[in-house]
């Protein structure tokens, strides 16, 4: 089973993939503007979905995107981070599924995650290995812009994130995504012929602005954005909801 949660009306109908150890209510945010009918989901592993299994792949992932998407009949799909990968690997396989398509922050492509990214979720399984919240407290923390750091809101996403994390079986996760590829060559994009928005920034470890370049580079239809600095939920959030509503619309 795959929980979801459907919004709105009407056509179009977009799907929303969220990131590792996210949910529902993370991908919201980026529906805001959206007209029609909203569909959002939790990856297996993640929320009231059931567990992912072992050795799970992005073709995994791909197939509970893959499943909400054929059962709503939705055209458009954006996936943000581990959502975006899994997004990548079904219009690999299947080209011509959705007319519209946005990946934000996407994090891997044909190549394992970078050094960094790898120590940031080491780091966060091994706190968790170890059952200490402060610890993953301040791993988690290093995701929010300096500048919002002890303020209210950001106090509140680590606790938030703090317990998304604790989920059973996600600390596997983290040791096992690092090391996963989304496909073996990005030539499999090629036949992608509907029109893309990449959305990626400079300066974050997690999702390289380097994976977003390649990404766009690989699709036939693409538009690339980077924005100038990580954070863009908590800096440029207007922004992002303007420009994925805009090229949704």
């Amino acid at each position: 089973m795959v929980e979801r949660l459907v919004t709105g009306q009407g056509e179009p109908v977009t799907v929303f993939a969220h990131g590792l150890g996210g949910s529902i209510a993370d991908a919201r945010p980026l529906g805001s503007g959206v007209r029609g009918t909203r569909v959002f989901f939790s990856f297996r592993g993640h929320g009231a979905s059931e567990p992912l299994p072992p050795g799970w792949t992005y073709r995994d992932l791909a197939d509970d995107l893959e499943t909400v998407a054929d059962e709503h009949r939705a055209t458009r799909a954006l996936g943000t981070s581990l959502g975006a990968g899994a997004l990548t690997r079904l219009v690999a396989d299947r080209p011509g599924r959705f007319e519209r398509l946005v990946f934000f922050l996407p994090a891997a492509l044909d190549r394992p995650r970078p050094a960094d990214a790898r120590d940031r979720f080491a780091a966060l399984a091994a706190a968790l290995d170890d059952g200490d919240l402060d610890r993953l407290a301040a791993v988690v923390t290093l995701e929010v812009p300096e500048a919002s750091v002890g303020t209210p809101a950001a106090r509140a996403y680590v606790r938030q994130r703090v317990e998304a994390l604790r989920r059973p079986g996600l600390v596997e996760a983290l040791r096992r995504l690092p090391t996963l590829t989304v496909l073996p060559s990005p030539d499999a994009l090629r036949a992608v012929e509907a029109p893309a928005l990449v959305l990626g920034c400079q300066g974050d470890p997690l999702h390289p602005e380097s994976v977003a370049e390649h990404l766009a580079d690989a699709l036939p239809n693409a538009e690339l954005h980077i924005y100038g600095a990580p954070g863009v939920l908590w800096n440029q959030r207007s922004d992002l909801r303007r420009r994925i509503s805009e090229f949704l619309r």
